[in-house]
């Protein structure tokens, strides 16, 4: 008996030891970044949960372990029971009889984790191998819509789901689902001329990144309105891949700020083909503008226009007569400084609409007549309405999400269309991200916090919980030991108060002096200190942590996220605000006994690396920088995003002299790293290989690294880990 205690007093303390040691292990690069040997600490919440019309069930895809193929399930929201949406064997099936089609594609084309469906969920639209198929649910009817070798983008169902429209050649088409029969509605586009598709810069910085199509169908399937893009005007960019044999090149038009704009029309045409009506915007001619969103009234008797000044100044709000191409103005917005585009009017069954706007300098929501007169303002306060979610017109609500109850995390609202009786429909503490059903009776809600990976839940539309959907439990995490992440306030010199968050040590010690690694973004209006989970980059923050690195990272006011007013105090002048600020982040530190002020260091990406630059060569706070994919001057960037900021260069030459990090290079101070993808088509390489010259020529010390055939990002897996193992170990070297 007593051998027996003894044994089972040797296999607890055994336990014991082996707990204690699985949750003291240390983070690696391997662990983060490695492709074979990564962990997944983000865990496998369901994403693109896709709500049916019915209100009841949603869609979800999930991977068949048996075949390890993706398959879409129907889910009733409120049990949880699931079944396939379809019969993904059956649809394989029914590709595999199409001419030329193996079996292989057939199988590719069946077993997808999304599908582009139709307005009534009876049909699929499938983009492959640069040809687009069709499929009907669960029956024997597999379509093939295109057979050419050109690729076809942008495509989309037509309202009434007998029609798919796309892009091809930079000219808009139309196929006719049951004859198959293709039709071209515009015929002179080539490698300037878009027609229906999205350009470069307007893809970039007005319509968003993934989205190709550049047209709106009617509500009644009738018409078509199109953005006609036309970029003989502007310079164009040159890009070397090296690695080949003989080295390729990509040729883009790119207009620098300053430099010609491509040219901009808006159009109708007829579903059955004829001539353009074109949108009369004559009121603007004799200046350059923009045209940054296009919709229909509900009724199709209107198309639904905003046009900006080129240096976004004001935005206007038009209606057009699709028939006759006349236009009339509903209501100009201005600011202070620039106007930012928030989005497209909701409209409600009277005609009349909300709107989203920043003119007091929060972003609230506004109730606007059919004839654009103003309402009411609906919401109002120092917070930010961020999305308009949905209006329950019936009961007289309005789903929103805002930063009423934290600036640092997004909660979902509601408030009657009065602007009375708002409340607080998500209670818990951190970030969450609403997705309601088209009766606005329930939502699914994404959760996470700075220390939770995505968690997912179902509630009803008054706040109460209905059905907990996934946990999202990552035991990895309980694995490692990991420093303490606290989120806290900081004031400025003149009373900001910018926020914060810390990572210290997990062995920290009060008594010691610890360095510091600082994070920072800095661009307007794009908070990184969030009550939400970071993913990989914290992890690796959370390793230089465990290195004996308190991680720092503080928000500028003009990239706080608190109202458009903190951003405006930018305008015209990037760099010396922001640093001023990150300064002052920099001197509470220093106040406090355990952090050693000689050793401070900055790192960022994009605007992030501009302002590591900018601040290794306009201060002497921090010993060491990493600047990755950084603007090294504001000429050489984009028209749209720098000019609605710093304007025309020849309209604030000493702004754009004072924000370039380019032109004091000779003043840099403590160790730099630049970072930069050789394919960059966003921030071009050539920033950091003139700023290389400039520090060359002023006989200043720096590393650089560059990335073969990357682009903004560096995302192939091999070269991320390359490239995070190259930083921790500049970090550790120089700091």
């Amino acid at each position: 008996m007593r051998r027996y205690r003894f044994a089972l007093t040797i296999f607890a303390f055994l336990l014991v030891s082996a707990s204690v040691k699985a949750q003291n292990k240390l983070l690696t690069i391997d662990d983060l970044f490695d492709p074979e040997k990564r962990i997944n600490f983000n865990g496998s919440p369901p994403t693109s949960l896709t709500w049916m019309n019915d209100g009841a069930h949603y869609l979800q895809s999930k991977v068949d372990p048996a075949t390890r193929t993706a398959q879409l399930l129907r889910v009733n929201a409120a049990t949880g029971e699931s079944a396939p949406f379809f019969d993904h064997s059956k649809m394989e099936a029914a590709f595999a009889q199409l001419p030329g089609i193996s079996r292989e594609a057939a199988k590719q084309l069946a077993h997808r984790g999304a599908y582009q469906m139709n307005p009534q969920q009876s049909a699929a639209l499938i983009n492959y191998a640069n040809d687009l198929f069709y499929y009907e649910f669960n029956s024997d009817r597999a379509v093939r819509l295109t057979n050419t070798p050109e690729e076809e983008v942008g495509e989309d169902f037509s309202p009434d789901s007998r029609m798919v429209s796309f892009a091809r050649n930079n000219n808009l088409y139309l196929v006719d689902i049951s004859s198959q029969r293709e039709r071209a509605l515009t015929t002179d586009g080539s490698a300037k001329i878009f027609n229906g598709r999205l350009n470069w810069v307007y893809q970039e910085e007005l319509y968003g990144r993934g989205n190709f199509g550049a047209y709106w169908w009617s509500p009644d399937s009738t018409r078509i309105a199109y953005l006609r893009l036309d970029d003989h005007p502007v310079s164009e960019f040159t890009l070397v891949d090296h690695i080949p044999h003989f080295q390729e090149t990509e040729v883009t038009p790119y207009p620098k700020a300053g430099d010609a704009n491509p040219t901009v029309k808006l159009g109708v045409v007829a579903a059955a083909g004829g001539d353009t009506r074109w949108v009369d915007t004559f009121k603007y001619q004799g200046g350059e503008f923009l045209i940054v969103r296009v919709g229909w009234t509900p009724d199709g008797k209107r198309v639904v226009y905003q046009l900006q000044d080129r240096e976004q100044t004001w935005l206007d709000l038009n209606f057009a007569d699709p028939a006759t191409g006349k236009s009339e103005t509903l209501f100009r917005e201005t600011t202070p400084a620039w106007v930012e585009i928030t989005g497209e009017p909701r409209w409600l069954k009277d005609g009349s609409f909300l709107w989203l706007s920043e003119k007091s300098g929060w972003q609230h929501i506004y109730h606007y007549s059919p004839e654009g007169t103003l309402i009411r303002q609906v919401t109002t306060g120092k917070w930010e309405a961020r999305s308009l979610d949905g209006v329950d017109e019936r009961g007289g609500w309005v789903y929103f999400t805002a930063t009423e109850h934290s600036h640092i995390a997004n909660h979902v609202y509601r408030i009657k269309l009065d602007g009375t009786a708002m409340a607080r429909l998500t209670q818990t503490e951190g970030n969450h991200a609403a997705s309601f059903n088209p009766q606005l009776t329930l939502f699914l809600d994404n959760w996470s916090d700075v220390n939770t990976p995505t968690q997912v839940r179902l509630f009803k539309s008054d706040g109460s919980l209905a059905r907990v959907i996934d946990e999202n439990k990552v035991e990895a995490l309980k694995q490692y030991k990991l420093g303490r992440v606290e989120l806290l306030q900081v004031k400025t010199r003149d009373g900001f108060v910018m926020e914060a968050m810390m990572i210290k040590p997990p062995d920290f010690d009060p008594r010691k002096k610890y360095p510091v690694m600082s994070y920072t973004y800095s661009g307007p209006h794009a908070p990184q200190v969030r009550n939400a989970w970071g993913g990989v980059r914290l992890m690796w923050h959370h390793m230089l942590a465990q290195k004996g690195y308190i991680v720092w990272v503080c928000d500028n006011r003009t990239a706080s996220g608190k109202g458009a007013e903190s951003t405006w105090k930018v305008y015209k002048n990037f760099g010396e605000l922001e640093l001023r600020d990150l300064e002052d982040g920099i001197a509470w530190l220093k106040t406090q006994p355990y952090l050693d002020g000689s050793r401070i260091g900055l790192w960022g990406w994009s605007y992030g690396g501009f302002m590591t630059s900018y601040a290794l060569t306009h201060s002497k706070s921090f010993k060491i920088g990493i600047a990755g994919g950084s603007v090294t001057d504001w000429r050489l960037y984009d028209t749209i995003y720098t000019e609605r900021y710093m304007k025309m260069p020849q309209n604030n030459v000493d702004g754009y002299r004072k924000s370039g990090p380019l032109a004091s290079a000779k003043d840099l101070s403590g160790k730099i790293l630049l970072i930069h993808g050789m394919m960059d088509d966003n921030v071009h390489m050539q920033n950091t290989i003139q700023f290389a010259y400039e520090l060359q020529k002023a006989n200043k010390p720096f590393q650089l690294m560059l990335y073969p055939r990357s682009r903004h990002g560096v995302v192939d897996p091999l070269l991320n880990r390359h490239m995070f193992s190259m930083m921790t170990e500049f970090i550790e070297k120089n700091l």
